[in-house]
């Protein structure tokens, strides 16, 4: 890395995340190295070619769209928004960001928004902890993390006082990205913990700890770490809540969502004049958003107009990619890079790097 590189990382072009510019013909393969996780243009009997690169006379797909159908439009507003990221530097943050992934209620896409933000910005070329403090697992799933019941686990971490370096795994998809898996264990947690000292503040410790171990031997800085809690207001997201010092919360575009927010800020109010004054709830994600409703658009617009700092730009929409990706135990950034949920998450993780 050239002296010019060290402070900032660059998301991969978007000529490798799909853009409609980026080739002639569809003769496009996937390679999943550790190295590059994105789509790579490879040659197969069919010219590719790529933007910068393009031979004189051949036309571009997008030139040839009449934009009068649906369909057309927003191929060419999908087409412009990668355009917007092709080339952009992600800053690296001056210390460590820690962010807790939260909300009491379930099916938000608590664990879905960690995965690929903290996919997107590994991709980037930053160093990204997931901590999963959830007892079903499912960021581990996504990340392709081995955590059946004999693996250590954060689990162990809290409990056992287990070094959390002893427990973190390299995510097999994306280089600088690692987890701390979760395991069944978990589920017995908050009862153990009841009775611990300091109950509140393992996590924390164990953080800081790990830290100071990288330095030790030498290990590059953590940029982003992200934990994704369960879907309640227990000890684990406690811990979570005092170890980080942001919060992220998605917000799925529905009617109910609004009414667990209020309950979730409570709470977060609580925590930061008892246990961590720090503590500051710094983004909201707008998730399943279907544009075709009008209740998404509401409901985006009234959050919108309660926390206008705090809600990014960028919009997730229902997607099946999305869905899909962890049976494949991979993000969507891995599974499918040039769809709309992976543009979309790409967009979310550049917004919070220039935060």
């Amino acid at each position: 890395m050239t002296s010019s590189e060290a402070s900032t990382q660059r998301i991969p072009p978007f000529v490798s995340l799909g853009s409609a510019r980026a080739f002639v013909a569809p003769a496009l393969a996937y390679d999943y190295s550790a190295k590059h996780p994105g789509l790579v243009a490879k040659t197969t009997g069919m010219m590719s070619v790529s933007r910068e690169t393009s031979v004189a006379g051949l036309p571009n797909v997008l030139d040839s769209i009449d934009d009068s159908s649906p369909i057309a439009r927003e191929l060419a507003h999908e087409n412009r928004r990668r355009e917007r990221l092709l080339g952009r530097e992600l800053p690296k943050p001056e210390k460590t960001r820690i962010f807790t992934v939260s909300n009491q209620k379930g099916g938000v896409g608590k664990t879905t928004t960690t995965v690929n933000i903290a996919a997107a910005l590994a991709a980037a070329g930053l160093n990204v902890l997931v901590i999963d403090i959830d007892p079903q697992g499912n960021a581990s799933t996504a990340l392709g993390i081995e955590h059946h019941a004999d693996v250590d686990s954060i689990y162990d971490v809290l409990i056992n006082d287990i070094p959390l370096q002893d427990v973190v795994a390299p995510c097999p998809d994306i280089a600088k990205l690692i987890c701390a898996p979760a395991t069944i264990h978990l589920a017995g947690a908050e009862i153990e913990l009841v009775s611990l000292v300091a109950r509140e503040q393992r996590l924390r410790r164990a953080i800081d700890v790990y830290s100071k171990q990288r330095a030790k031997n030498g290990e590059e800085r953590l940029d982003y770490i992200f934990i994704d809690c369960p879907p309640s207001l227990g000890l684990l997201t406690v811990n979570a809540f005092c170890a980080a010092n942001e919060v992220l919360i998605p917000i799925q575009c529905e009617y109910y969502a609004l009414e667990g927010l209020s309950q979730l800020l409570k709470n977060i109010e609580m925590i930061q004049k008892h246990l961590n004054a720090d503590l500051v709830v710094s983004t909201i994600l707008l998730t399943m958003y279907d544009g075709r409703t009008n209740l998404a658009a509401q409901v985006a617009a009234e959050v919108r107009e309660h926390f206008p700092e705090q809600v990014l730009g960028a919009v997730v929409p229902r997607s099946v990619r999305i869905s899909e990706a962890p049976s494949y135990q991979q993000t969507v950034m891995t599974y499918d890079p040039s769809s709309s949920g992976a543009l979309s998450y790409l967009e979310a993780a550049a917004e919070i790097a220039e935060r």
